[in-house]
């Protein structure tokens, strides 16, 4: 991440991308496959620009058009291949989040928003150093939940990364819903989402040893 960004030199209108399920976050990347016609556009546009999008979630309620959730993260496109069927094949790269002000009503076939990145201006500074005390308490945790879901992981991987892009990964990678990833989003810190993410992995863990003993 460029130091040098502030959150005053981010686009004020950006182009958004409602995609429940999914999250993304300040430092970390998500490929992206995209196919349909408007999203085509919508990158068509974002290369010719400042190659940023940002990614939101619904919030429920709007007939047609799903209301969009207030708090959302910008990305950068860092990555782009187009492959011979016509899809986009795009790496976006976390900027910051945001605060969505108002959608705009715009003859693009993609939807866009004026948004606010003041509030989440931390986001653009460096991950912190590495928090070592929280790695124990995590790394539990995140153990009883991959064997509650049957889920494999790479714990090379997770053994040498440190722990807040680690929460970043995870936080990304594990199939949450969509109001554990919104909460997620929404820490107002790195230690709250550290916290947040530690919590959710011990609920589902704790009703995996319910289960487990009921069985028993």
């Amino acid at each position: 991440m460029d130091e040098k960004v502030r959150a005053e030199d981010l686009p004020q209108v950006i182009p958004v991308f409602p995609l429940d399920g999914a999250l993304l976050l300040p430092h970390a990347s998500r490929p992206l496959n995209i196919f349909e016609p408007r999203y085509l556009n919508m990158l068509d546009d974002a290369m010719a620009a400042e190659r940023i999008i940002g990614m939101v979630q619904t919030a429920g309620g709007g007939r047609d058009r799903p209301h969009l959730a207030h708090i959302g993260c910008a990305g950068r496109v860092t990555s782009f291949t187009e492959t011979p069927d016509g899809r986009y094949l795009v790496t976006l790269t976390g900027l910051a989040r945001f605060r969505l002000q108002d959608e705009l009503s715009v003859q693009t076939p993609y939807r866009q928003a004026r948004v606010d990145f003041n509030a989440f201006a931390d986001d653009l500074k460096p991950l912190p150093e590495e928090a070592s005390a929280e790695r124990g308490r995590l790394m539990e945790a995140l153990k009883r939940y991959l064997e509650h879901r049957s889920l494999r992981i790479d714990w090379g991987a997770v053994d040498d990364a440190p722990v807040e892009a680690l929460v970043n990964s995870l936080s990304m990678a594990l199939p949450f819903d969509s109001g554990a990833l919104q909460a997620l989003l929404e820490a107002a810190t790195l230690d709250d989402r550290r916290e947040t993410l530690i919590a959710l992995l011990e609920i589902d863990g704790s009703s995996f040893d319910d289960d487990h003993a009921q069985v028993q």
